[in-house]
């Protein structure tokens, strides 16, 4: 049994502008720290495919996704809100990045050689909600996975599973109201995007976490809330949201953790997996923003789940 890395070369055309944090040296250095780390030929290569519009559809609105679509630009730049924006590159690179989350769920439904999958792409996607970019997301990679996971594999419960610095209000907004995605999301609060404390909903498992945090204060609190909550949800497929700018060298955020701390809750969320999910999981590449933390902190993630 293997883990499929899925990726494209057009996510390192994605851009949004000078200077902006969301760039693509980001995922290059993910690629430079995988082929330093030899971990490499351990894995599957996998190109990702585009996802059409109605796999984008069943997680955002239909008007959304078509608003998208026409917003591409033939040059420059189109923004969507202050944060993100669209080169003639974007559109590509939000749907193969979402297709990359769906051909994940693919390869692990299909019980080959591929147990769990990772999606090194790019835009990121867990802050773009049913109807709105925001954040540096177009498309919500991960809701898009999940919705193609119950709709074209039948499942019946799907766990996301969210540990970037900023809550995935996005994935929220999708699944606030459909019991069938249990959403663990931890994140540093208050802090972009201003929520997420407190959901009133029995699926969506908050995890806030005050500035300067830790280690031992963030396994503490991933102990107390997540694993209860999933023992109890039992999910057939987990999807990471796999932001790794909690880490304590990202210039973005303010909580401490390092890499160690993301191999213990991949090897934490492959236990669930293996509990219940026969091993089936799927990760997406979220946030990160020092590029040498970044690539650290992916490939730990990844040979956890090696």
């Amino acid at each position: 049994m293997t883990t499929a890395f899925i990726t494209h070369p057009v996510f390192l055309k994605h851009e949004m502008g000078m200077h902006h944090p969301e760039c693509p040296a980001r995922l290059q250095a993910v690629y430079d720290a995988f082929a330093a780390s030899g971990l490499m030929p351990q894995m599957i290569q996998v190109e990702a495919p585009l996802a059409t519009q109605a796999e984008l559809a069943a997680a955002h609105a239909p008007d959304y996704v078509e608003a998208i679509f026409a917003a591409s630009p033939a040059h420059d730049y189109a923004y969507l809100d202050p944060d993100t924006a669209m080169n003639p590159d974007s559109l590509e690179a939000a749907r193969r990045a979402s297709g990359a989350v769906i051909k994940g769920v693919d390869l692990v439904m299909e019980g080959g050689d591929v147990t769990n999958a990772f999606c090194a792409v790019r835009p990121c996607g867990h802050h773009a909600t049913r109807n709105r970019a925001m954040g540096f997301c177009i498309f919500n990679h991960v809701a898009v996975g999940a919705m193609h996971a119950l709709n074209a594999h039948a499942l019946e419960r799907v766990a996301i599973l969210d540990f970037d610095v900023h809550h995935g209000n996005g994935t929220e907004d999708i699944f606030h109201d459909d019991e069938r995605v249990m959403l663990c999301s931890s994140f540093q609060h208050p802090y972009y995007p201003g929520m997420g404390a407190n959901s009133g909903n029995r699926h969506i498992i908050p995890t806030p976490l005050p500035a300067r945090s830790c280690s031992a204060e963030f396994r503490r609190a991933i102990d107390a809330t997540w694993w209860p909550a999933l023992e109890c949800f039992q999910p057939e497929l987990i999807i990471i949201s796999a932001g790794f700018d909690a880490h304590a060298d990202d210039p973005l955020a303010y909580l401490e953790l390092h890499e160690d701390d993301y191999v213990w809750i991949t090897e934490r969320i492959r236990k669930v997996a293996d509990a219940f999910a026969q091993g089936r999981i799927v990760s997406a590449l979220e946030g990160g923003y020092d590029l040498a933390a970044l690539g650290r902190s992916a490939v730990a993630h990844v040979a956890a789940l090696l």
